[in-house]
């Protein structure tokens, strides 16, 4: 069973994400919060699996309150909610160590997806809505040809760095096996090793890691 934390300051948002949550055998809502601040209360206290987070909220917002959650070390993953016309909020919140973000818009069977899949590991980063971050907030990035880079890059293997680059536009391992011509268990050891060398907790911060860096565009 996986639990989630709901989080929006629209009490009548919660109730529709409940209702939708509930028709899952395999998920089950375990509490919710109107604002950040009572959602970092809740999720030390309540460790939740996952944490459906909006990110414009008064006060403590979505962002804020996930960087809480990813830097107390709590084992709860944070699965940011946005809209297209607030996509610097999204960008933001997968800085700030988010597993991943869903549109508003989506169909309600996507957040259940999404939830499985951060549940287990893994990030949700749409393509389509990753480029149209990168379009609209480029000046965030390393400009030129020669990027300052991280030390830690360093630490990979050439095969390791064509893997995180293709980690950064979205694909699944199996996408990648076939792209690499490898199998897609050596795939997803190589992603371990690149996330573990790389002191990144899932394949978000990856994707966010290697456009900083100037490896990806």
């Amino acid at each position: 069973m996986t639990t989630v934390v709901l989080v929006d300051d629209e009490p009548l948002v919660r109730l529709g994400l409940g209702m939708v949550l509930d028709g899952s055998d395999d998920i089950e809502v375990v509490g919710q919060a109107g604002d950040g601040e009572e959602a970092v209360a809740l999720v030390e206290r309540l460790r939740p699996d996952v944490v459906v987070m909006d990110i414009r909220m008064p006060g403590t917002d979505g962002v804020q309150a996930t960087r809480r959650i990813v830097e107390s070390g709590l084992p709860s993953r944070v699965l940011a909610l946005t809209t297209f016309d607030l996509d610097e909020y999204a960008f933001a919140a997968l800085q700030a160590g988010a597993s991943g973000f869903l549109l508003k818009t989506s169909d309600p069977r996507h957040l259940v997806d999404a939830i499985r899949t951060i549940a287990r590991g893994d990030a949700v980063v749409a393509p389509r809505v990753t480029r149209r971050l990168l379009e609209t907030f480029a000046e965030h990035l390393p400009t030129g040809d020669s990027p300052a880079a991280d030390p830690r890059l360093a630490r990979l293997t050439d095969r390791e760095r064509e893997v995180l680059v293709e980690m950064a536009t979205g694909k699944s391992n199996a996408e990648i096996a076939r792209d690499l011509v490898v199998s897609e268990y050596t795939v997803k050891a190589h992603v371990a090793r690149v996330l573990g060398k790389l002191e990144l907790r899932d394949r978000t911060q990856a994707a966010v890691f290697a456009f900083r860096q100037g490896l990806a565009r």
